[in-house]
């Protein structure tokens, strides 16, 4: 992520929607059944996490009955899924910082996988906490601009709870504490709003551009095929995308 990359990468996927719908809702579903599983509920209004994933999910257009059927399988008994969460961080092409949240069922497979990709595309992985200082976790939720009225998006955007609100020309990007994201959301889908993008993510304090060409296909390459890893929940960086 950097500056509006958020909306490249929205761009990207709403490019891919049909290939890879059927992975974005496997993983969604991941995440939400490693909710359920420790927040002990399967109620959002019970479980601040399981909301946040909740959201992501409507904002991803995964129909409602993909996700009751989800968190009703999360809450059988007979649900063997065992997934843990695993944080990787390392190095892209020039230094970029690289973190990979994964759900994984074994470690031995996803951590030589993220290895082997940072090793070939980057700079390697990296020692746990190389890279996390230099990024903030912030409630990300992303409106696309269409007609709607900047200073209105804006206002109601800070009464609802909101930190601020970046915009371009293509969308509107606002952020939160992550304490206060699900209230912010909730408060904005009832003013009518409909999300592209809605998470509680890791944004970068500072950027790298990268000049060379070679470069920017590294790093595009290490993405893609990190995000294509069904393993990989998200990939953040501190790539500064035109």
């Amino acid at each position: 992520m950097s500056g509006h990359s958020k909306w490249h990468n929205i761009q990207k996927t709403k490019g891919a929607a049909d290939a890879k719908r059927s992975q974005i809702f496997t993983k969604i579903a991941r995440e939400m059944i490693v909710a359920v599983k420790q927040g002990g509920s399967g109620d959002p209004n019970n479980n601040s996490r399981l909301a946040t994933v909740i959201a992501k999910a409507k904002a991803a257009n995964m129909p409602n009955d993909n996700i009751k059927r989800t968190i009703d399988k999360a809450l059988g008994s007979g649900n063997a899924d065992d997934f843990e969460s695993v944080v990787y961080e390392g190095y892209g092409p020039c230094g970029v910082a690289v973190i990979v949240e994964a759900l994984t069922d074994n470690r031995n497979r996803t951590a030589p996988e993220v290895r082997h990709l940072l090793d070939k595309y980057g700079k390697g992985l990296g020692a746990t906490g190389c890279v996390s200082w230099s990024f903030d976790q912030k409630g990300v939720i992303v409106i696309e601009r269409e007609d709607l009225d900047e200073d209105t998006v804006m206002m109601d955007a800070l009464d609802s709870g909101a930190d601020d609100m970046q915009a371009d020309e293509e969308c509107f990007e606002i952020t939160t504490t992550p304490d206060s994201f699900g209230e912010v959301l909730a408060k904005l889908e009832e003013k009518g709003y409909a999300f592209l993008s809605a998470g509680v993510d890791m944004v970068p304090q500072n950027y790298v551009k990268l000049e060379k060409e070679e470069d920017v296909k590294n790093m595009e390459k290490l993405i893609d095929l990190l995000e294509e890893n069904d393993d990989v929940q998200n990939v953040y960086h501190n790539w500064e995308q035109d």
